[in-house]
């Protein structure tokens, strides 16, 4: 079915008739996954009678747990249009203390990995529970998970795989394998359901309904693009925020605004200020939210491996979701060039003459995961084809071994009280020399480098569920966020400022060298000045011999930050989540021991509390 257009000839200028247009088309195309933007606060997802299920989430910032109550919603909806007679219960996994799993028969799970493999916060004490020997057994059970993760990270959809086979191995029935989604869960995960829904009709006894009679359509459109925005949605961690006719199936055309640099131009980084505009887009968002951005490839990278692939760019080629252009078209607009998969190994494989590339490429397919994704972790797409220089390639079965471009999530660095009708972010520039290649960041060198002023870049806002500003005027917060994690502090402090918020802030800050990486540097002291940034600390690792980071600050002022905790602080983390979050953890951990006179499980118990308060949030990537 068309979307509903205005006609050329309406009352509107092109920007009032492009938007009016994108409103249309997303009222009539509106999917399940809106209610993922918003989930209900409650766990109870209300009363309706049946066999019990028990649905678990593990989320960090909205999507798991927003899939959950749209999964609970369709199944009482079917048992309303006189399919099964269901009766579902929503639990964050944060709550497991409160279900009795010796008795409870259907345990469906909903889990986020963040990091290398971690599990969501709201998880992580689940996860240590399930795994000691204080778990039951649970062959009278069945169970489903399903993993929402990014293959960007090595330990893909940890969390869902640390789910499922720990209750395999306490002897639970699959009722169906584990469902592992790429930042693109959207079919998938409705696949999940619908295969659900049948599985557990069974169990309970009954036939079901049909999957349109409770709103769930595997095949249903996406909204239709505006014209020049691109047609690419491929996903996020994140909820999508469904604003107008704008969201992440349809992006909006913003303009940039500002390209400015945040370090000296001595530093050894390159971290820009980058504005853009949402005039005219309808979009809102709040702070601690995220900004989707859909990237270009790099046109170097894309004529390198046209090149290699012994092509002029203008072939024809096939992508592997059915979509044609030409082969420059598609390596700069459409393809992931960045990950190479197990996929690739195996269509150059099919072309692969020569012996010992064969013999090379055979070994490496039949030996283990680790071993395979530690090499093609360290390699693009263009590294792996030169290491195998001599075999023949087939264009078109590279193409189709490769991936979607997908969107990036930046932390949005502005509040829209203090800019309306603007989004800012800060953005770390990457760029490193392996070998004889300079590698560039596909959306940070994109975004620095090739959009100019005035030139369009299609975004879309992505709402975050646990991560902003407490609701009680006067909370004190306590803000972590070194390097590119000051930019949702940023938002923060411009929020409260802007309302008049009277809690006190702290801010730990850090980078390199104060006098090239001092982000944001006038803003900070300025409000430090006038009392409104009540304490701001800062830790410069490279202005000493012993470098120092944001968790040796945070123990040098170990008594205050404790007293804050006490006084009903927020604690908020962002930034690097390799590192840098998991050391400030631990140090959290060690401060509440030393200062509050507690054992190293009591000062777990506190943090954990903490997080059940919602007060120790982390934004990490």
């Amino acid at each position: 079915m068309s979307s509903p257009t205005l006609p050329e000839t309406a009352p509107f200028t092109v920007e009032q008739r492009q938007w009016l247009n994108g409103f249309l088309a997303g009222l009539q195309n509106f999917s399940l996954f809106a209610s993922a933007s918003a989930p209900p606060t409650s766990t109870d997802t209300g009363m309706v009678s049946g066999m019990p299920v028990l649905v678990l989430y593990g989320s960090q910032s909205g999507n798991a747990e927003g899939l959950a109550h749209t999964f609970a919603d369709k199944l009482k909806a079917r048992a309303k249009a006189g399919g099964g007679a269901i009766s579902p219960r929503v639990l964050g996994m944060e709550h497991f203390a409160d279900v009795d799993f010796t008795s409870t028969k259907h345990i469906l799970m909903i889990c986020s990995t963040w990091g290398e493999g971690d599990m969501p916060d709201n998880a992580a004490a689940f996860w240590e529970w399930l795994k000691s020997d204080k778990a039951p057994t649970m062959a009278h059970a069945s169970f489903a998970v399903l993993g929402l993760g990014d293959r960007n990270y090595r330990r893909f959809c940890q969390g869902g795989k640390n789910l499922d086979g720990r209750f395999a191995e306490l002897g639970a029935k699959r009722l169906r394998p584990l469902c592992e989604c790429d930042t693109d869960f959207e079919n998938k995960s409705v696949e999940w359901m619908t295969t659900l829904f049948m599985a557990l009709d069974a169990d309970a006894g009954t036939t079901g309904v049909p999957a349109e009679r409770t709103g769930i359509r595997p095949d249903a459109p996406t909204p239709a693009p505006t014209s020049g925005t691109s047609t690419d949605s491929t996903g996020s961690p994140r909820a999508s925020s469904v604003t107008g006719g704008y969201n992440r199936k349809n992006p909006f055309p913003a303009a940039m605004l500002e390209n400015r640099p945040l370090n000296a131009r001595e530093s050894a980084k390159d971290t820009r200020h980058l504005a853009f505009s949402l005039v005219g887009s309808g979009l809102e968002y709040k702070v601690g939210d995220a900004l989707g951005i859909f990237p270009r490839n790099d046109f170097d990278l894309a004529d390198r491996l046209i090149l290699r692939l012994n092509c002029n760019g203008n072939e024809q080629v096939t992508l592997p979701w059915g979509e044609e252009g030409t082969l420059r078209s598609s390596l700069l607009e459409r393809l992931d060039l960045k990950r190479a998969s197990k996929t690739l190994l195996e269509a150059i494989l099919q072309n692969a003459r020569n012996p010992g590339e064969r013999s090379r490429l055979e070994k490496m397919l039949a030996g283990s995961e680790e071993e395979r994704n530690a090499y093609l972790g360290e390699r693009d797409v263009l590294d792996v084809l030169d290491d195998f220089s001599k075999s023949r390639l087939d264009p078109q079965k590279i193409i189709s071994a490769l991936g979607r471009l997908t969107s990036r999530l930046y932390s949005i660095a502005s509040s829209p009280k203090t800019f309306p009708g603007e989004v800012h972010l800060s953005v770390g520039v990457v760029r490193q020399r392996i070998g004889s290649r300079l590698r560039r960041g596909v959306a940070s060198t994109f975004l620095a480098e090739r959009v100019p002023l005035g030139m369009s870049v299609p975004v879309f806002t992505q709402a975050s569920a646990h991560f902003g500003v407490p609701e009680k005027s006067g909370t004190p917060i306590i803000m972590v966020g070194p390097g590119t994690g000051i930019a949702p502090f940023r938002a923060f402090l411009q929020e409260r400022k802007q309302i008049g918020d009277t809690g006190k802030n702290w801010l730990f800050f850090g980078d390199q060298k104060k006098s090239f990486d001092f982000l944001y540097s006038d803003e900070l002291t300025s409000m430090h000045n006038d009392g409104f940034l009540t304490k701001l600390d800062l830790a410069f690792s490279r202005d000493q011999e012993d470098k120092i980071y944001v968790q040796d600050r945070m123990l040098q002022q170990s008594k205050d930050l404790f007293a804050w905790l006490e006084q009903g602080a927020h604690f908020y983390v962002c930034g690097d989540a390799k590192r840098m979050a998991k050391d400030v953890d631990a140090m959290l951990h060690r401060i509440i021991a030393q200062e509050g006179g507690m054992g190293e499980d009591k000062a777990k118990e506190y943090v954990e509390s903490l997080k059940r308060e919602k007060r120790y949030a982390r934004d990490v990537y």
